[in-house]
């Protein structure tokens, strides 16, 4: 057997060393922490449960640093998550056939009032946001994009329509149905309507 075929190196190898390296020099800046304080009187030390309860409150700093570092991250890149599940789960595919097809408002319509009589108040809202972001494409105010996320669509609507209410009613529903536990219910399906009646008036 050729020697050239064993392994030289792994990751769990390289994870080890890394892992000692680490830990060696936490141990040397601990070292040069400890030579910069001064030196306690003869007799005197700190309780064991003090220190105990100092690193206590050391690792909880740290650990409330790094949940304040991960939720400043989460809310900065929450939208284009939330838009990557978006495309990628069961919840817009309907969507994603209906821009690609390039469906009819009226069909949108119809489907809305069908759900609605179905009981299913979820996908009668969906309908109506859907309605209106196909609304939005004819009228070239906010062209269909795949990748644009709820809020996204908002910040484009703000500086572009009045009143702004109407479109915020939509939006926000749509996220919770796609993105909140709450339940969908026949009120919300009226505010939505009601909504889509004050954007586009018969």
């Amino acid at each position: 057997m050729p020697t050239d075929t064993f392994e030289k190196t792994s990751w769990s190898w390289q994870l080890s060393q890394f892992q000692q390296q680490a830990g060696e020099w936490w141990e040397y800046q601990f070292y040069r922490f400890e030579k910069t304080l001064p030196e306690l009187p003869n007799g005197w030390s700190i309780s064991p449960w003090l220190g105990e309860l100092l690193k206590f409150l050391f690792w909880l700093v740290i650990g409330l640093f790094v949940v304040w570092v991960g939720w400043q991250l989460w809310r900065e890149f929450s939208p284009y998550v939330y838009s990557w599940l978006n495309r990628s789960g069961n919840l817009t595919d309907f969507r994603a056939k209906t821009r690609s097809s390039e469906a009819s408002i009226a069909l949108l319509l119809e489907r809305s009032q069908q759900f609605y009589r179905q009981g299913n108040y979820r996908e009668a809202c969906r309908c109506l946001y859907l309605a209106m972001l196909q609304q939005l494409h004819q009228k070239a105010i906010a062209p269909h994009k795949l990748s644009r996320t709820d809020g996204e669509y908002l910040q484009l609507l703000r500086s572009a329509v009045t009143p702004i209410q109407p479109y915020e009613t939509l939006i926000t529903t749509h996220e919770q149905l796609c993105f909140g536990n709450a339940e969908i219910l026949p009120d919300n399906y009226e505010q939505c309507r009601q909504a889509y009646r004050e954007i586009s008036p018969e």
